[in-house]
């Protein structure tokens, strides 16, 4: 995880100082200089491996195509299936079309999610420019596939015709609003939760050399902190599913608004 607890807390004139949200600062890998367009910082790293580890799942755990699967190919095939019946139950059988796509989002979130959980890793799901790009793409896509499907009927996903007649332009103003506010909500929500997790951690963790300092408050604050550690990281655990889980869910309901626009 970004949280390292061994370096959580430092010992300064004031006692013990602690920052949080230094874990989230992008640095690059080679050197100290600046962040530049091309500079390969840890962002790049860790996304790097969340890719080779998705690839390593699906494609190398599969390529053999056991009768009897092996552990790695279980799972694959447990997120294939799980994932196929989230896109059918929630966008419909028109919606299988754009399953891998869907697939790879889910794929990408929750392996990123779990990288994060690792000791010095960088979460990069954490970051919104990270999440924002994939909650743009997904309201480009539905988008475009709303109107390529359905032209100007699209638009009948903003009319809302069981509404009385006098309501529903304003209805129809307030239903583009939250159409368009749909990529700020989607990032930050994923964004958010990764974030305020990985801090509270840090935040704890801060407190576990305490005893090193103050040996009768440490004997109490210390074990408390780890105990807190824990339960918070198993938190966090949950967490890094059910955000990835909640991204794509969204997304197959943003689908289905566009192969189904009226309401």
């Amino acid at each position: 995880m970004a949280t390292e607890a061994a370096h959580g807390a430092e010992h300064g004139e004031g006692g013990l100082v602690f920052h949080p949200m230094d874990q989230f600062i992008v640095k690059p890998l080679f050197g100290d200089g600046p962040v530049g367009t091309f500079t390969v910082t840890n962002v790049t790293l860790w996304m790097a491996l969340t890719v080779l580890c998705v690839i390593g799942l699906l494609v190398l755990s599969s390529s053999g195509r056991a009768t009897v699967p092996g552990r790695m190919q279980s799972i694959a095939e447990l997120a294939y299936g799980f994932i196929r019946k989230m896109v059918e139950d929630v966008a419909g059988k028109d919606a299988l079309p754009y399953f891998p796509y869907i697939m790879t989002l889910f794929m990408f979130i929750v392996v990123s999610n779990f990288l994060g959980l690792l000791p010095l890793a960088f979460t990069t799901t954490s970051h919104i420019a990270v999440t924002a790009v994939m909650a743009v793409a997904v309201f480009v896509a539905v988008t475009v596939i709303g109107f390529v499907k359905h032209g100007a009927g699209f638009l009948g996903l903003f009319w809302i015709s069981a509404a009385p007649l006098p309501l529903r332009p304003i209805l129809a103003l307030i239903e583009v609003i939250s159409y368009f506010v749909r990529p700020v909500s989607h990032s930050i929500r994923l964004a958010g939760n990764m974030m305020a997790g990985h801090a509270v951690i840090k935040v704890f963790a801060a407190f576990t050399p305490l005893i090193t300092i103050s040996v009768g408050v440490g004997i109490l604050v210390t074990p408390l902190s780890i105990v807190a550690i824990s339960a918070i990281y198993a938190l966090e655990v949950l967490v890094a599913f059910i955000q990835a889980y909640v991204f794509t869910i969204l997304t197959c309901v943003y689908l289905k608004d566009a192969l189904h626009p009226h309401h």
